[in-house]
């Protein structure tokens, strides 16, 4: 069997390469060869020639065009979207004594057997291309409200389609109920693509709703400019806002259920010359707390991460942008050491996740409980570890540096640039320098990279400039699998699937202590550093690229500046 044919029929029917050659040398269905030899006397322009052609030789029916209107509802609602999504069928048409099952993967079984039980019927696949199915599986829970019952508990609302829907809202008024649909619908497309944020901008003569998912930007949306109002003010009425002030910028939170998982939202509106703007920040709370060795880390780090969590006093601090992972690197820390002998105390705005056997505090400035004061307080409940959500002014600070002086290991978070940037910061905010390098133990800076599609990704030869860019020789990069990203169903045609840490952790060595007294700036403390042993972003980052998990280009825009 040809491997272009192979390889082209497996990624548009999902078989599993084993599944695919047993296939290929059954008996073929209009030749007294194997289905392999069919194939092989044909030339193919297209995927659809080819599955075409791979049904025909199989005896089952192939379609093309798949017309959604056409598809029931009242099928769909059988079948969960997920179950959908993950074996790529969905029941398409039922008759008298059968069911139609659209399907690419012509030999289905588990899936055809399960879809039997439910409508206890005979089923008949019909297949299609794996490019089309999920285009399908898309388009027809989207179109099905049914499907979207995770939604009511949203203000009992049901959910409508976002495409279909608009037509209907053009006329629509702030309190229609095609505005809270659209909104909730919103809601449930973020959840199911697990987008991180999402953004409600106004422009002069149009709106714009935006995704950001895996840390890249997307546009979903563009409603009508004249329903904007009905937009923001249904999610101002959500997150418990005032929807008269429109002048000043406002806060609010939004708790739901959708799907049986718990999601907060943080909203936050501000005013732009063309109307308000609102974000909001999805946290999945029912998502459990995933352990140091999951996030990417190397040996290195989760070496230095044991030794100091092993100790009884001092400060860790977790740096890096907005987004990089901060909070879930602690969390992973706490879930680490929590055991029923120690106790741990959090200090956060928000609690972004609920972890037992731990006190975790919820700063509320509108009522004086700042992380100041919440910190004075928690001294006093006999702590062996303590996290705080972020220093960021004088007094945090000096309340976390005294915590850790009095026997207290002390976990934040700072934002800086890299590893080595959290001392001068720290200096800025007024820290006296002896302090600082008694109490810090260690730091460690994050970034996050996307992580390759595992199902397109292509391995490539890079040329002389990229390796001289990346600071390796071609021996080295010879010992490794440089990919590239390709694109395709799996990974919604982005290349990407989820992300990982790229990070750089900071031991405090005397040497190091020496520079800090000497109040040296954070070029000289890292070049230090690197002396000392530290693994850098770009080391680590490297390690990446030549296991074939990320590509230059992501490497190259998140370690821009570090050699």
């Amino acid at each position: 069997m040809a491997l272009d044919i192979s390889t082209a029929l497996q990624k548009s029917t999902g078989l599993k390469m084993e599944q695919l050659r047993f296939v290929l040398n059954t008996p073929s269905q209009s030749t007294t060869g194997t289905v392999g030899d069919a194939l092989k006397k044909r030339d193919y322009t297209s995927a659809d020639d080819l599955v075409s052609e791979f049904c025909y030789q199989l005896g089952v029916d192939f379609i093309k065009d798949i017309p959604i209107n056409d598809i029931s509802g009242d099928l769909i609602a059988h079948i969960p979207i997920n179950y959908a999504k993950a074996h790529l069928c969905i029941p398409f048409r039922e008759e008298a004594d059968q069911v139609i099952v659209l399907t690419s993967n012509p030999i289905n079984n588990k899936s055809f057997d399960d879809i039997k039980i439910i409508f206890k019927k005979k089923v008949k696949p019909l297949i299609t291309t794996m490019a089309r199915m999920i285009d399908a599986i898309n388009k027809v829970y989207e179109k099905s409200t049914a499907n979207l019952a995770g939604l009511d508990d949203v203000e009992g609302e049901d959910v409508a389609d976002l495409d279909n829907q608009v037509i209907d809202l053009l006329d629509a008024g702030e309190d229609d109920a095609p505005v809270i649909k659209l909104v909730n619908s919103l809601l449930f497309r973020a959840v199911k693509e697990k987008a991180s944020d999402i953004h409600i901008e106004a422009f002069e003569k149009d709106m714009s709703i935006r995704f950001r998912i895996d840390g890249v930007m997307l546009e979903v949306f563009k409603p009508p400019k004249k329903l904007q109002n009905a937009i923001t003010s249904r999610v101002k009425v959500m997150a418990n806002m005032n929807i008269a002030e429109k002048r000043l910028p406002q806060d609010g939170r939004i708790p739901l259920k959708i799907g049986g998982k718990d999601i907060d939202l943080r909203v936050n509106t501000i005013p732009t010359v063309f109307g308000e703007r609102v974000v909001m920040r999805l946290a999945d709370r029912s998502n459990t707390v995933l352990e140091l060795e999951q996030l990417g880390f190397s040996d290195d780090s989760l070496a230095k991460f044991d030794d100091i969590l092993s100790r009884t006093y001092g400060i860790l601090l977790v740096t890096g942008p907005t987004g990089s992972g901060k909070s879930t690197t602690l969390y992973a820390a706490l879930s680490k050491i929590n055991r029923p002998d120690i106790n741990i105390v959090t200090v956060e705005e928000p609690v972004e996740q609920r972890i037992h056997g731990i006190g975790q505090v919820a700063v509320a400035t509108k009522i004086g409980l700042t992380f100041g004061s919440a910190l004075r307080a928690i001294l006093r409940q006999d702590p062996e570890v303590i996290m705080i959500g972020e220093i960021r002014d004088l007094e945090t600070a000096e309340i976390a540096i005294q915590s850790s002086l009095t026997g207290h290991l002390v976990l934040s978070t700072l934002h800086t640039n890299d590893s080595a940037g959290a001392f001068p910061r720290l200096m800025d905010m007024g820290c006296e320098p002896f302090l600082i390098a008694t109490s810090l133990q260690g730091v460690i800076a994050q970034r996050l990279v996307r992580l390759l599609c595992p199902i397109c990704k292509e391995s490539y030869t890079p040329t002389d400039l990229e390796l001289q860019n990346l600071g390796i020789t071609r021996e080295m990069a010879n010992k490794g699998t440089i990919s590239k990203k390709v694109g395709c169903n799996n990974c919604n045609g982005k290349g990407y699937v989820g992300r990982t840490t790229i990070s750089e952790f900071m031991m405090v060595t005397e040497n190091l202590r020496s520079l800090i007294m000497q109040r040296k700036d954070g070029a000289t403390i890292r070049k230090q550093a690197v002396t000392d042993g530290m693994i850098t972003f770009r080391e680590h980052g490297i390690q990446k690229v030549l296991a074939g998990l990320t590509t230059l280009e992501e490497l190259f825009s998140n370690t821009q500046t570090d050699l």
